[in-house]
């Protein structure tokens, strides 16, 4: 299903980890696909509150959990750097679909780094 919020299809998410020669570009491409599943999943069935969007993102939160993996067999990994970037694009997710009063640690509060 294509993503139909415009914000979300204009916004370049990760960026600062694509900027960054340490995340290998093969890893973060996984994390861009993570969090466009999380818009995708938002569109085609919206959350009717905040319970149901943290479930979704939680969810996506695991995946990068799983992610890590992949990161330090690249020789990198989930550090300071990475992990302000994925949580800002999780916040940016969650306020482009309308919930702007969404807290931001509860966005990714299954997180492992």
């Amino acid at each position: 299903m294509p993503i139909s919020n415009q914000q979300v299809t204009v916004h370049s998410f990760l960026r600062g980890l694509y900027e960054d020669d340490y995340f290998p570009h093969h890893v973060v491409d996984q994390g861009k696909v993570i969090l466009l599943r999380l818009c995708e999943r938002i569109e085609a069935d919206p959350p009717a509150d905040l319970a149901a969007l943290y479930a979704l993102t939680q969810a996506a939160t695991e995946e990068f959990n799983a992610l890590e993996a992949e990161f330090e067999a690249a020789g990198s990994e989930i550090e300071t750097v990475a992990r302000e970037e994925i949580a800002e694009d999780f916040w940016f997710v969650a306020n482009a679909y309308g919930f702007t009063d969404a807290d931001a640690e509860e966005l990714i509060a299954t997180r492992e780094w």
